[in-house]
């Protein structure tokens, strides 16, 4: 007898539709899979034999035959485990042939007939609600993550045994009870917050810059000044993430497999800080299944980079064409895959191989040609990139042992917030949210300067030597300043500001 059930495949943080036709003949015992499938789908004779035996149920010993649609595709993973089981049940009668029809079916089994958890679950289910499937059966332990989809309904199920029986109408499942964003974004407390970062005033204002237009900063200072600190507290100043941004980070933790399953969603934007130490691969995406990388697990939020010199420079090179574009394609034999890649940089870094090199309280002991070197192992194009320049130098003694608070996050992000407003009112046409990702044709709109200011800048780009890339990045970050003011015209002061942050071009590229 033949069955047909549908599930899903995953190309990226996109889902595509997988026909499972399966038959059972005369023949020798044997069980073969066709359709482009990869090693651990070939393997799960194995599993599903032993699930099926372990549920108390027949398993043939005829011939089974298991095609995988579309045959093109290659297919790979533990996911049809399920509806294979539930496909040889139908074939041998176990299971009325038409009970399954309306089901898209996602499964890993145990020996034992246990279902486990999925990656990547979650952009299968969005992208079969958008193909138009409403039903689907899935694992219990990604209940969670579907319960954030609306207009679908999920059956989380443990076992086989229990697949099965519900499927004949001999046990009741609920169906998954459906949550809000809302009610997980109200739940969720940052653990780092600028209340408890002493001093450092002109580096704060800098970061409250880079969150409210998206712009990457370079924090530039002796060790033990404070600028991880400064890194960490970052995303409790950075707008909220909506409901969109949030399926679209859930989807890559998802299919990365480091997605929080008591969760089920991403509720703050990602902060990924990689060791120096990290491959090209590990950085950009890849691997036999072209799984993505630091750069896009960083989406919607913060990749930091802490020491960007004792990086590989192949390795941190590689973050211009996502810096500029917003995606990163991960292009392997078999397969090429484009993943989001929308974030903000924000970068650590001595000045110096001592650390201490311009600092007011420790000597630099280094040579001028060792300073050159170290330096070097940053390109001006990536220099270019980042908006903030800031140099961070230590606290002293008194600004230490302060029992007061410094201002929190919670009144930056108040601010930030009221900027970026004024941003999505003025940008509501486009796909742009952000002042940092203004194209040539907002820029020319929203950037336009009066003769004082265009005086400044001028005699700022002749005596910094600033490329195009930085003139255009000056104003970007003069934009968001006057956005803070609530100005609605760039002004003389926030060009000034703006090239302030500009000023270690000079200093600091070779």
């Amino acid at each position: 007898m033949l069955a047909k059930i549908l599930s899903y495949g995953l190309s990226g943080i996109t889902g595509y539709p997988v026909d499972i036709e399966l038959d059972i003949n005369a023949g020798l015992p044997g069980y073969d899979v066709v359709g482009l499938a990869d090693t651990a789908i070939k393997e799960s004779k194995s599993r599903v034999k032993a699930a099926i035996k372990n549920s108390a149920y027949n398993y043939p010993i005829n011939k089974v035959v298991i095609n995988l649609a579309p045959a093109d595709t290659r297919k790979e993973g533990s996911m049809y485990d399920l509806p294979i089981a539930l496909g040889i049940l139908t074939a041998q009668e176990d299971l009325p042939a038409d009970t399954l029809k309306d089901f898209v079916v996602l499964g890993e089994l145990s020996l034992n007939g246990e279902i486990r958890k999925l990656n990547g679950i979650l952009p299968m289910l969005i992208s079969a609600k958008q193909a138009g499937y409403s039903k689907f059966i899935i694992p219990k332990d990604n209940a969670m993550e579907a319960s954030f989809i609306d207009k679908i309904d999920v059956y989380p199920v443990s076992t086989l045994r229990e697949t099965v029986e519900f499927l004949k109408g001999e046990r009741v499942i609920a169906k998954n009870e459906a949550k809000t964003f809302e009610s997980a974004l109200r739940n969720h407390e940052y653990k780092h917050d600028f209340a408890y970062v002493r001093g450092q005033a002109s580096a704060k204002r800098a970061m409250e810059i880079a969150a409210a237009g998206g712009h990457n900063i370079l924090l530039i200072g002796p060790p033990g000044a404070g600028k991880t600190m400064l890194a960490k507290c970052f995303p409790s100043i950075l707008p909220d993430l909506t409901f969109e941004e949030s399926l679209e980070v859930t989807k890559i933790h998802s299919v990365a497999g480091i997605l929080d399953s008591r969760k089920g969603i991403v509720v703050e934007r990602p902060f990924r800080s990689p060791h120096h130490t990290a491959t090209l691969i590990a950085l950009t995406g890849g691997g036999q299944k072209a799984r993505p990388g630091e750069i896009s697990l960083a989406h919607n939020g913060v990749l930091f980079l802490d020491e960007m010199p004792e990086y590989s420079r192949n390795t941190i090179e590689t973050l211009r064409q996502p810096m500029e574009d917003g995606y990163i394609t991960v292009a392997r034999n078999a397969l090429t895959v484009q993943y989001p890649a929308n974030f903000i940089l924000v970068a650590s870094m001595n000045p110096c191989p001592c650390g201490y090199y311009g600092s007011s309280t420790h000597p630099c002991k280094c040579t001028p040609s060792a300073i050159h070197k170290y330096l070097s192992k940053i390109s001006g194009p990536l220099m270019d990139r980042i908006d903030l320049h800031i140099e961070v130098d230590s606290i002293n003694y008194d600004e230490l042992t302060r029992t007061e608070l410094e201002e929190p996050s919670a009144e930056i992000k108040k601010r930030v917030n009221k900027a970026r407003e004024i941003q999505l009112n003025r940008f509501k046409d486009s796909k742009i949210y952000a002042n940092a990702k203004m194209s040539e044709k907002e820029f020319k709109k929203y950037c336009k300067l009066d003769s004082d200011c265009t005086a400044i800048l001028e005699l700022a780009f002749k005596r910094l030597n600033l490329s195009a890339r930085a003139y255009n990045r000056i104003l970007k970050v003069a934009r968001t300043i006057a956005d803070l003011e609530g100005k609605e015209n760039i002004e003389k002061a926030h060009i000034m500001e703006a090239i302030q942050y500009r000023s270690l071009d000079k200093k600091y590229t070779v």
